[in-house]
């Protein structure tokens, strides 16, 4: 999807603005790379920290180290969700001043762009931006006015000229890099934020052309991603010990308010509950519960705005159950002496839902396509949800014939963004 008006160049940044991590790629004479954004790190979390206490900015992992230990600030994470939704133009309080989504947004993409010219050591002033197939599930017009507000906030950052690919197209370019033949294949990119699929014809005699229109058979996508599963998991398996599904203490047959449980179980809503409105509305909880005890853990993690540090742990959870059965999550900071015992089966049962929805995808981009599972020759997985085993295994089995390759989780796409923006510039 180039823009036709813009101008000769041949340098363009290529970023990968990701829901949980970010990247930068650029173009060389000796292909594609990413550069370093955090230190030596080519990945950053897509994380901002605003810290009042010291009156800096913090991005990254310095972000998320700076909230762990508790300097006073605000932590926002997730920030691409916003984008296409009602958030994006409403402000958040930081300190004594209020700020819009769109504005922080447009913070941690001028920091990627600082980093990056830093490193080359020049200002770049065209970008190549990797976007999901939706940003809003099955509806044109949010989904056009999502990509328009991240192109206004790039051009706001000082790109001049800014295009887009389709992330799991990138992460094509990526695989076809290193295949010694033709083939086609099913790339899916499961992110932190959403579930892309394309079926594609690879080709290495092709891979430095410009047009491969032809060779995209079809796209599809939904809106799950990591922070669903991360979502999820809290819901079922660790709000409950904050009061989630327990009864009213007046009226047993009728269970506390879930709007709260479900903010702070999903990353880009836990700043809704900053505020004197949620401190209220929880006393009020209180009061309510036949289980107090539970909500007053609720109320601290809410008062002491220890929200994020609780998703990251039930993430950090998550992961775990990708390597085993069970795992502990340990909360002092809830609770001293609380402990949650997480499963597997658990897990998985509580995002069967979402499982299904990315294999539906698949199955709708075969149909799209016209090809049936058995021409599919390989299935190409990248993005952090592909290292749960049950999402892992469901791909699988929507292609069974097909060989398993495993991208590079968090770089696949932005080094194919590399690619396509090192064959962009040559054709102009």
């Amino acid at each position: 999807m180039p823009d036709k008006t813009r101008s000769h160049r041949d340098d363009i940044l290529a970023i990968d603005f990701g829901t949980s991590n970010s990247t930068v790629g650029h173009a060389t004479p000796a292909g594609a790379v990413l550069l370093a954004v955090e230190d030596r790190h080519v990945t950053i979390p897509s994380a901002i920290f605003f810290n009042i206490e010291e009156e800096r900015l913090q991005f990254g992992r310095d972000a998320i180290a700076a909230y762990t230990q508790h300097y006073e600030g605000r932590l926002l994470r997730a920030l691409k969700s916003v984008l296409g939704s009602a958030l994006i133009d409403e402000t958040t309080p930081i300190g004594s001043h209020r700020i819009a989504f769109k504005d922080i947004i447009g913070l941690f993409l001028r920091h990627l762009k600082a980093k990056a010219e830093a490193q080359l050591g020049r200002e770049v002033e065209a970008a190549v931006l990797g976007r999901p197939v939706w940003f809003v599930d099955n509806d044109a017009k949010r989904d056009k006015t999502a990509q328009d507000q991240l192109e206004a906030i790039a051009r706001s950052c000082g790109f001049k000229h800014v295009d887009f690919q389709y992330e799991p197209i990138a992460a094509a370019l990526d695989y076809e890099s290193r295949v010694a033949k033709d083939e086609l294949a099913l790339i899916a990119d499961l992110g932190g934020g959403t579930a892309d699929i394309s079926i594609v014809n690879v080709s290495p005699a092709r891979h430095r052309k410009a047009d491969r229109k032809a060779d995209v058979l079809a796209n599809a996508g939904v809106h799950v991603g990591g922070t669903d599963y991360d979502k999820r998991l809290s819901l079922q398996q660790v709000m409950p010990h904050l009061g989630y599904k327990t009864c009213q203490r007046e009226h047993p047959g009728r269970e506390l308010p879930a709007s709260v449980y479900f903010d702070l179980a999903t990353w880009h809503r836990i700043v809704l509950l900053n505020g004197n409105g949620s401190a209220t509305f929880l006393k009020e909880m209180q009061h309510l519960a036949a289980q107090p005890a539970l909500v007053h853990r609720l109320q601290r993690v809410v008062r002491e705005r220890s929200g994020h540090q609780l998703a990251g742990d039930v993430e950090t959870a998550k992961i775990a159950l990708s390597e085993s059965q069970r795992a502990t999550l340990e909360l002092p900071y809830v609770d001293a002496d609380l402990a949650i015992e997480l499963s597997r089966p658990g897990f998985e049962a509580a995002t069967a839902g979402e499982t299904r929805k990315i294999t539906d995808s698949i199955g709708e981009c075969l149909r799209q396509a016209g090809v049936a599972p058995g021409a599919i020759a390989t299935l190409f997985l990248t993005g952090g949800t592909s290292a749960i085993p049950a999402v892992r295994a469901a791909c699988r089995a929507t292609v069974p014939q097909a060989k398993l390759v495993e991208g590079d989780r968090f770089g696949s796409v932005g080094l194919g963004l590399a690619i396509h923006a090192g064959v962009q510039a040559g054709a102009h």
